[in-house]
């Protein structure tokens, strides 16, 4: 017999004016579900970190890692 758990679905929402690109979120993650953005600059002319859209099981090590207040949350 087989058991399924099942899991809340997470996501990192991030404020890409708030993050200034250090990447410390992206080491911190463990499921290595955030990226720093190759295309594109935030206001600050930084390249912000984004999620790579699935992966995210809502541990909040990227919001726990984080220096910049109110740039990365976990929603789930």
């Amino acid at each position: 017999r087989k058991i399924f758990l099942e899991v809340p679905m997470s996501k990192p929402i991030i404020d890409e004016d708030c993050c200034k690109g250090c990447g410390r979120c992206v080491s911190a993650c463990m499921k290595k579900c955030l990226e720093i953005a190759a295309d594109h600059l935030n206001a600050a002319g930084l390249k912000p970190v984004r999620y790579v859209g699935e992966g995210c099981v809502g541990c909040g090590m990227c919001f726990y890692n984080c220096p910049e207040p109110y740039a990365i949350r976990v929603e789930r």
